[in-house]
């Protein structure tokens, strides 16, 4: 059940990010951004762990040093929009220099 209900507040968030988009896309990249999705994941991890605070704070760790590769995705994309590349290319693109920039990051947190 616990996981119907995580499954509907992620559903419910990317329905109304999508639907903003309609009328008002950089707002909904505002929402698609947002600590929101964090944050949930913040409550579950720490419900999950019984208040374990060495996991929420290495998930807190995590999360505050996982900005560089989330905004190195985000400019490759915008790079590649502007050069009017495809969305295959400008996702394949961005999805691997954030993955490049993902591993650095894990193993800079080791």
């Amino acid at each position: 059940m616990q996981t119907l209900v995580k499954a509907a507040i992620s559903l419910l968030i990317i329905l109304v990010a999508t639907g903003i988009g309609r009328r008002f896309p950089s707002v909904a990249g505002l929402i698609a951004v947002m600590p929101l999705a964090g944050a949930l994941v913040f409550i579950w991890m720490y419900l999950e762990n019984k208040e374990n605070p060495q996991v929420m704070e290495l998930f807190t760790k995590g999360a505050m040093w996982g900005f560089i590769p989330s905004i190195l995705f985000y400019l490759v994309a915008l790079f590649c929009l502007r050069k009017q590349l495809p969305l295959s290319i400008t996702l394949l693109s961005s999805f691997a220099a954030w993955l490049v920039a993902a591993v650095i990051h894990q193993w800079f947190l080791k």
